[in-house]
């Protein structure tokens, strides 16, 4: 059975990521990462399966789409990528629909547009989100009726292991950006607000690029926040100095790690003069 709002919208569910803290500093990467969706269209008139076929791989790649009149953004013409659409079934009109795109790609507008290209008209009946970036519903998925046992049972038994079932580490929901380990001695200047000079740097993953964005860890692996590239692989690896990532959401709370810049507040000079800026002495 398929369901639809008093006002008309069509039924919408499935993944949703909710942050707790400091973790709320990085959700905007979160619903900004790519999706993926189960969605229903519902075809207005009968077609060949081979011509919407057709039709739907035409809508695979870099698209233009304008958001709908019922949305919350600005009704401008832009592009969105289509990374996947697979036909799962087609019974009479409605069709079943697996597909993964970039944030921003309106499903509803998507169907609207299909069915415009198909000459016959179509509509999104249901959607359901499955993949928001790591987030998937075969993994760490909890209901709202999960989370309201687990908070009873913490305030009124005082016991934790429900909580600990519904609430994952930060650190998952930056597992599929690039990763940078950071010296220790370099982690409390990063938090304070400096960039992350070469020195301080420990490891990094292969094929960085100028302005991508990437996790800063601890030696540990505790997430330290969001930083931008300010260098690319090969730079980083060419140089012993200078500033390889700027620093753009710190989610770990100072004092953790110890200060290596002198009391008076002035980071330590290097031989060239520069301040140390994170580069962990």
């Amino acid at each position: 059975m398929f369901l639809r709002t008093k006002r008309g919208y069509p039924r919408v569910t499935g993944v949703l990521p909710v942050t707790l803290g400091h973790m709320t500093k990085i959700i905007g990467y979160i619903t900004h990462s790519n999706k993926a969706y189960v969605c229903i269209m519902q075809l207005h008139k009968d077609v060949n399966q081979d011509e919407l076929k057709s039709v739907i791989n035409e809508f695979v790649g870099t698209i233009y789409q304008k958001p709908p009149i019922r949305s919350h953004v600005k009704r401008t013409l832009r592009t969105r990528k289509i990374f996947n659409i697979t036909i799962n079934e087609i019974v009479d009109r409605k069709v079943l629909l697996t597909i993964e795109s970039e944030a921003g790609t309106y499903m509803r507008k998507l169907c609207w547009d299909i069915g415009l290209v198909l000459g016959i008209g179509a509509h999104m009946r249901e959607l359901r989100r499955i993949k928001t970036g790591p987030f998937k519903e075969d993994n760490y998925l909890v209901t709202m009726q999960d989370i309201t046992e687990a908070v009873y049972r913490f305030k009124n038994e005082g016991k934790d292991d429900l909580l600990r079932k519904v609430i994952i580490p930060g650190e998952y929901s930056v597992c599929e950006l690039p990763k940078v380990l950071v010296r220790d001695t370099a982690v409390e200047s990063i938090i304070n607000g400096s960039p992350l000079a070469i020195p301080g740097i420990s490891y990094y993953n292969e094929g960085i690029n100028r302005g991508d964005l990437v996790s800063l860890l601890t030696l540990k692996g505790e997430l330290i926040g969001l930083a931008k590239a300010l260098m690319n692989y090969n730079e980083i690896k060419q140089n012993e100095k200078g500033l390889a990532f700027q620093p753009i959401r710190i989610v770990m709370e100072r004092g953790i790690y110890p200060k290596a810049w002198k009391s008076s507040g002035k980071f330590k000079k290097d031989q060239n003069g520069d301040g140390n800026a994170g580069g962990g002495i």
